[in-house]
């Protein structure tokens, strides 16, 4: 079997990376590289024997490209810290590499939501395909600060169990994350020299939500699809203004 290295980056993450190690055991090496934790996530990944560096955050496209450097196999498996790997997942990534031989430069896996204590069984967000399994030597990540992917030269393969993303346990966690994600991505798009019409983004808010909302199947998910696509729709509006006062400052 073609020998896998797993990256994770982390930044307190206690209350997740537990679950996460504990389904990555059958992997040949696990990386983790974290930004300054104060909780107990490093003392829980010494316990599972992970190689730990240390990293300033800076982007997740460059703290994950960090990560792979420091693989020492070809096969990177990347996983967030709120994500499992189900054991039909594993098996089916094991018979992909028992083959004599890997035919492709990556795969996709399907990754499954779980918010606020729900499986969503309905809607995009049930059934997301991610590259997260990659051979270095034809691909990585890119450097965008949020939404970074990994960008493969060569075939690639949608393998068809589960990855499990516990997303959010609490909308104080949601939040925190939503904070940060729109910060990121309003000062990605600032540095690209990018703007938008804020009165339009608002304006478009009934829009959004009746995509994510209706389109989505986010209706089938009951009240957690229902603030799904609420929270979601409001993303845009939050990052747009936060991008409209950076370009506000610098041109006073």
């Amino acid at each position: 079997m073609k020998k896998i290295s797993c990256v994770i980056i982390t930044f307190n993450e206690g209350k997740n990376i537990r679950r996460c190690l504990d389904a990555l055991k059958w992997c040949d090496e696990i990386i983790v590289v974290d930004s300054g934790s104060t909780d107990e996530t490093l003392e829980i990944c010494k316990g599972f024997h992970c190689k730990i560096h240390h990293k300033k955050f800076n982007g997740y496209g460059e703290q994950k490209r960090f990560a792979v450097s420091l693989a020492e196999n070809d096969w990177i498996l990347n996983i967030d810290a709120d994500e499992v790997v189900s054991d039909a997942l594993k098996n089916e990534i094991i018979a992909e590499f028992n083959k004599s031989e890997v035919d492709f430069a990556g795969f996709y896996l399907q990754r499954s939501l779980y918010f606020l204590g729900r499986r969503f069984n309905y809607g995009k967000e049930s059934k997301e395909y991610y590259l997260r399994l990659f051979n270095k030597n034809h691909g990585n990540f890119s450097e965008d600060k949020v939404h970074e992917k990994v960008i493969v030269d060569g075939k690639t393969k949608k393998l068809t169990k589960e990855l499990e993303h516990h997303s959010y346990t609490s909308l104080h966690q949601y939040f925190e994350k939503f904070n940060s994600y729109t910060t990121k991505a309003s000062e990605e798009l600032f540095e690209k020299g990018k703007k938008k019409n804020l009165i339009l983004t608002i304006f478009s808010f009934p829009a959004y939500f009746l995509k994510n909302y209706l389109l989505n199947g986010n209706f089938l998910n009951g009240i957690q699809g229902f603030l799904w696509a609420l929270f979601s729709s409001f993303y845009p509006i939050v990052k747009y203004a936060k991008l409209w006062v950076l370009w506000n400052k610098k041109e006073k």
